[in-house]
């Protein structure tokens, strides 16, 4: 992969930062945007914004069918059986939040339970806790052992009858660990349990088939994958989605409207209340147009070998710590280093120009599990190289011989 080609696709690479050449290495937060994406949603703007299934003109048509273009892609990148069973949303958090809500006023009861994993990002938390507290049900922790691996044996003795949802994330966006979402899905659906992963943090690194896994609901968010903020998907199989009730009321989620009573709108619309980011899902179709031709095989195989060479240059820096060494990860390194408040360490490396992640990561609940206030997370994707790990590593020991 020609990635000093592919690095002049994303004009910000190309930025200056405190003067020095900008070093991005924190994608776990969010992606960069290759111009393709950029040039998409302002065309949309520029050429033929309008709203979307409710106008017979001209526009309205062109801004429709670039919207549900967008959705057959998304479909398509993940395997999905039918496009009705991709769901536009504002991103990873509201189709946690959608999933649980609905859930909770359905299908949860006081004496039911919900597991999810130590590792999860607050976003796959806290919906699932405010599920359980108005249902009367119990939320479950699957611990995870020092290298920051789920305990699969834990994990099977909490299944029982109460298990009415197991939610996980599918590789953590702290430390990086695969999780071993196929016999995770495997034992819950044994049990007839359903499965939502949390792949916001997998997404843009790994093929994801929903069919071949068989998952029940699967969120991402646009902006981790290169395409545009304020958009998500969630994808939901055809049987579950029709049993859940609708999340809100309003445009689109309607098929008529009286006084007395509502009757809801066909899938996916159901779940598509009021005016939808038309433009965000039409340059997350762009995004994932732009993987797809560059090759998402190819993408893996860089992003594998370019983690190795990080983990390997990393390890030789003198006190350095990780949190989290699972055998199976991607994405996201976390560590400390010596004594050093991640802030501090995070504050010299910006001023050399280089971009990580410091503090809890929206996981509170893990770092009190390691007994730390935060990391410093370097996250890497397919436009970062070799070089960029040598100045991080570099960046590390000036900014570590400056506070000790």
């Amino acid at each position: 992969m020609d990635v000093k080609q592919i690095r002049k696709d994303f004009p910000i690479l190309q930025e200056l930062v405190h003067g020095k050449p900008l070093v991005y290495l924190d994608n776990g937060a969010t992606t960069q945007k290759p111009l393709t994406v950029i040039e998409t949603e302002a065309r949309y703007y520029e050429e033929y914004n309008s709203n979307v299934h409710r106008g017979v003109h001209h526009l309205s048509q062109e801004a429709t069918n670039a919207y549900e273009k967008a959705r057959e892609i998304v479909a398509g990148f993940i395997n999905a059986a039918h496009t009705h069973e991709v769901i536009f949303t504002k991103g990873t958090t509201d189709g946690i939040n959608l999933v649980a809500n609905t859930m909770g006023r359905r299908f949860l009861k006081e004496g039911d339970s919900v597991i999810i994993s130590a590792m999860e990002h607050h976003s796959n938390i806290v919906p699932w806790q405010i599920a359980c507290e108005e249902s009367g049900a119990t939320l479950k922790v699957i611990p995870i052992n020092e290298k920051g691996e789920l305990k699969m044996d834990a994990f099977s003795a909490l299944l029982d009858d109460t298990v009415k949802m197991v939610a996980v994330t599918y590789v953590s966006n702290t430390m990086g660990t695969i999780n071993p979402v196929e016999d995770i899905i495997a034992q819950a659906h044994a049990r007839n349990i359903p499965v939502l992963l949390d792949a916001a943090q997998a997404i843009q690194h790994m093929t994801i088939d929903v069919q071949a896994l068989q998952v029940d609901f699967l969120v991402f968010s646009g902006h981790k994958i290169y395409g545009p903020t304020g958009i998500g998907v969630l994808y939901g199989t055809t049987e579950w989605l029709n049993k859940l009730p609708p999340y809100q009321g309003g445009g689109d989620m309607i098929k008529t409207v009286t006084f007395a009573k509502t009757i809801y709108n066909e899938l996916p619309y159901k779940f598509e209340a009021g005016t939808p980011h038309i433009a965000g899902a039409i340059g997350l179709g762009a995004a994932i147009r732009y993987l797809q031709q560059t090759g998402p095989d190819k993408i893996q195989q860089w992003e594998e070998q370019l983690q190795a060479y990080a983990l390997e240059q990393l390890r030789q820096i003198e006190g350095i710590r990780f949190i989290g060494d699972a055998a199976r990860r991607s994405g996201a390194i976390s560590f400390l280093v010596h004594d050093i408040h991640p802030f501090d360490l995070g504050e010299l490396l910006d001023q050399q120009g280089i971009a990580v992640r410091t503090g809890h990561h929206c996981c509170e609940p893990l770092m009190d599990e390691f007994k730390i206030p935060g990391t410093v997370r370097a996250s890497l994707t397919f436009y970062n190289t070799k070089e960029d790990i040598d100045k991080l590593v570099a960046g590390i020991k000036r900014a570590v011989s400056m506070l000790r």
